[in-house]
């Protein structure tokens, strides 16, 4: 399929260059403009396809959309896609690329054929009507932990089959399904230069602490969060010349072991509330206005 041909800047100069020449921009999919104040979430989930534009992402990664995306095929030698009808096995190459590359070296683990590959981004990007507040620019993916033994799983087995626990005392600490592999498979994400930062829940990280004796630099970029027992998120620097994209702060400094003994300290002994904190406000959806104005291109092209 012919596509990714075009860039949105260079769209956005014919279109003000040309007028009415209807032919010299895609045609427009669906009706929409930069101040549209619809959830974005109700219009970039339906699109079944990507941009015809070279690959960008645009704003960040819980405020942004994605021209050119490109696909991961549904199953590899060593990996496969979960979810199918989710339609979100798409990213930038770049991600593409290195979710090949980590199952290649998962598959070298004890135990391990490859990996389970969960929610990357949808086609365009953009915010999702469930499950993530961050994969809107195709640079974030959901590692699942249960180890993929089978690579021949049809598309209904991919939709019945759910990951696996790894935590205990509300992530707290592993539990016994935990393994060497899994440890290894996390630092060889960490390990790669394109990785920005991992998610996995605190106990697991305080364990890697532990059981790592070389050197634990790798470990920075591992970070404690919520959840993410089920599965670890990996997240990717911006491509280089990849303007339109924001990158997330760098972790601190350090491996960061004393920070994610601090939250596991928390789990097993919450500090008490705040009398006087007030509930927070619930945030409003994203709308296509609130997005970067190349947004509108990327979900109006053919």
């Amino acid at each position: 399929m012919m596509r990714k041909w075009l860039s949105l800047a260079l769209v956005a100069t014919l279109a003000a260059c040309v007028g009415g020449e209807k032919d010299s921009v895609p045609t427009p999919k669906v009706s929409v403009s930069s101040s549209d104040h619809r959830p974005a979430k109700d219009l970039f989930g339906p699109i079944a396809l990507p941009s015809q534009h070279v690959p960008e992402s645009f704003g960040s990664y819980s405020q942004g959309c994605l021209a050119g995306a490109s696909q991961l095929p549904e199953t590899g030698p060593t990996w496969q896609a979960m979810r199918l009808s989710r339609n979100r096995n798409w990213g930038q190459p770049v991600l593409v690329d290195f979710l090949e590359d980590l199952s290649r070296k998962a598959a070298a683990q004890p135990g391990w054929n490859g990996i389970y590959i969960g929610d990357m981004s949808q086609p365009r990007g953009g915010p999702m009507s469930s499950g993530h507040a961050s994969h809107q620019i195709g640079l974030d993916a959901d590692i699942w932990m249960l180890p993929a033994t089978r690579l021949d799983l049809t598309r209904a087995e991919r939709e019945s089959l759910s990951s696996i626990s790894m935590q205990r005392a509300s992530g707290a600490y592993t539990n016994a399904s935990w393994t060497r592999a899994h440890h290894e498979i996390l630092k060889a994400a960490a390990s790669d230069p394109r990785v920005s930062r991992i998610f996995v829940f605190p106990g697991a990280k305080v364990q890697m602490c532990k059981d790592e004796k070389g050197d634990k630099s790798w470990l920075r970029k591992i970070r404690p969060w919520w959840g993410h027992h089920y599965h670890f998120h990996v997240r990717l620097n911006c491509p280089k010349g990849d303007k339109y994209c924001v990158d997330q702060a760098a972790p601190p400094p350090g491996d960061g072991c004393d920070d994610a003994q601090e939250w596991v300290n928390n789990i097993l002994n919450p500090p008490p509330p705040d009398p006087n904190a007030k509930p927070a406000k619930p945030k409003p959806p994203i709308t296509l206005a609130t997005l970067p104005a190349q947004c509108s291109a990327v979900l109006s092209s053919r």
